[in-house]
């Protein structure tokens, strides 16, 4: 059975032209993006921007592919845009990486006429300038991502000493210019043992296009006569360094992609879970994977009596990041606050404002009551009977609800002796937005209808009641629902990201 209406939450978020960096060696690093308006086919989030650490970006890519037979609630959509946002602080983690290099000591032996031999030694190497300039990570369909870094550079400093003609010394120093330097490396993504994404590198391949040693003090002459050996053994090492570095830079991002908040706790009720339950569908211009999306019982996981639908996110790719949310995530929610009695309240006289509801209430069954239970104040009961469905139409989310309203009359021993029970169907109309990374919301009272159920104090007309319910519900449980749902739950995030200045609209979504 379905619970879940045609529609969708979707959240956007698009590029700004350079990223701030922050703390580049650091697990507390961020990356702001600035975007501008979005659009898509479901609840739509615009975002002008997001925080977040200078691996997120990858790592909702690396969101891992492992299947299970189970539709999604939410589905999240990384676009070339966010991953072209995320390379930029890549590279500049790669960059800072490569600039840790240790070139090793060369030395050897080499025959130059019309000397001789010539023994000779390289020492202290240091990279004192290292440049990429033209780098590209592309979405490899079915498959993952590939790295590719064209026309780096790097400039090296050291010393040389030679020996010839068995008593002869010198030395000085030397100058290395190494251009051309190309990259390419594969990303693999795969799950950990917890359900949560790691990376790793495969098929790395580094080449050093040309370089240019300049040979200072001394007899640089000589050394300059057999530079082509020791270009060939400085370029060698390099190569050698290269890609085990690029392997370690990706790799460093598995401990920020644990952060993934697989498993989110809302509040003492309820948790909600994010794992991946299809492997992520790549194409050339975006990642689209769908995540679980489903509110529990903390501890306790129960499946609700209805199961999502499958839908598309909608094919736009103009900005970096959508995220939909179906209805049956919000529907799961409300199965699971029902189930766990938090769908009840208790309303007495101090919750209501003056005129007392409550007192009138009484005075409506005086004669009744006075006889029973005289000079005694009443109590209402509100509560859901099943849990509560939310419907998403363009522009607008609606919650309807069953429940009942009991009334009692608190004893002086503070017994509550029941008078009446009525059955209440209700709607609502729901504003949401997000804040952070967590989608929050606010409702306001459309409509109730309510029937007698039972009585203790003879038959009336329900119909009388309705003004004082209405006005009840409006003071006493509306300002809690709202209380609670300002404080939101947690959307999918890694580590210190962030969402800012969003937007969101309900729209049609596009079903499987």
């Amino acid at each position: 059975m379905q619970r879940s209406s045609v529609h969708q939450l979707c959240i956007s978020q698009r590029r700004r032209l350079e990223p701030k960096i922050f703390n580049l060696d650091s697990s507390d690093q961020r990356i702001d993006f600035n975007q501008s308006n979005v659009y898509c086919s479901c609840l739509l989030a615009q975002v002008t921007v997001v925080k977040m650490s200078p691996c997120c970006c990858l790592a909702l890519l690396a969101l891992l592919p492992f299947a299970l037979a189970t539709n999604p609630g939410v589905k999240v959509k990384l676009t070339e845009k966010g991953i072209e946002y995320g390379k930029q602080i890549g590279m500049a983690s790669l960059q800072q990486k490569l600039k840790t290099m240790k070139v090793p000591d060369l030395s050897g032996t080499e025959r130059v006429a019309p000397i001789g031999k010539v023994k000779y030694s390289l020492t202290g190497i240091t990279i004192v300038n290292l440049g990429l300039p033209y780098s590209a990570l592309a979405l490899v369909p079915d498959t993952g991502i590939r790295l590719s870094i064209t026309n780096a550079f790097i400039s090296l400093h050291g010393n040389w000493k030679i020996r010839y003609l068995s008593f002869i010394k010198d030395s000085g120093s030397f100058d290395l210019e190494v251009n051309g330097l190309t990259v390419t490396d594969s990303i693999t993504i795969k799950s950990d043992e917890t359900g949560r994404p790691t990376v790793s590198s495969v098929n790395c391949v580094a080449n050093v296009g040309s370089a240019s040693i300049k040979f200072h003090g001394g007899a640089s002459w000589l050394y300059n006569l057999f530079s082509a050996y020791i270009d060939k053994a400085l370029r060698s090492a390099l190569q050698k360094q290269i890609c085990p570095l690029v392997a370690d830079t990706i790799t460093d991002m598995n401990p920020h992609l644990k952060t993934l908040n697989v498993l989110a706790k809302v509040d003492k009720y309820a948790e909600v879970e994010y794992s991946m339950v299809t492997s992520p569908t790549i194409s050339n211009t975006s990642i689209d994977f769908s995540l679980k999306g489903e509110f529990y019982n903390i501890g306790k996981h129960q499946e609700p009596p209805f199961s999502p639908t499958p839908f598309s996110l909608p094919p736009q790719v103009n900005n970096m990041l959508y995220i939909g949310m179906s209805a049956f995530t919000t529907n799961s929610a409300g199965f699971v606050y029902n189930n766990a009695g938090a769908l009840s309240l208790y309303i007495t006289d101090d919750m209501v404002r003056i005129p007392s509801q409550l007192q009138t209430l009484k005075m409506f069954f005086c004669a009744q009551i006075a006889k029973r239970f005289p000079s005694m104040m009443m109590k209402l009961l509100v509560k859901t009977v099943k849990e509560p469905t939310i419907f998403f139409e363009p522009n607008n989310v609606t919650v309807q609800a069953s429940g009942s309203v009991t009334a009692y009359a608190i004893q002086p021993n503070t017994t509550l002796s029941p008078l009446f029970v009525l059955n209440m169907e209700g709607s609502v109309s729901a504003r949401l937005y997000v804040t952070g990374v967590k989608l929050a919301g606010a409702v306001t009272l459309n409509k109730i209808e309510m029937t007698l159920e039972t009585s203790y104090v003879g038959q009336f007309q329900v119909r009388s009641l309705d003004n004082i319910f209405l006005m009840v519900l409006k003071v006493a449980v509306i300002p809690k629902v709202n209380a609670r749902l300002e404080k939101g739950f947690p959307l999918p995030s890694i580590g210190k990201m962030n969402l800012v200045n969003t937007q969101l609209q309900v729209l049609k979504v596009h079903y499987i």
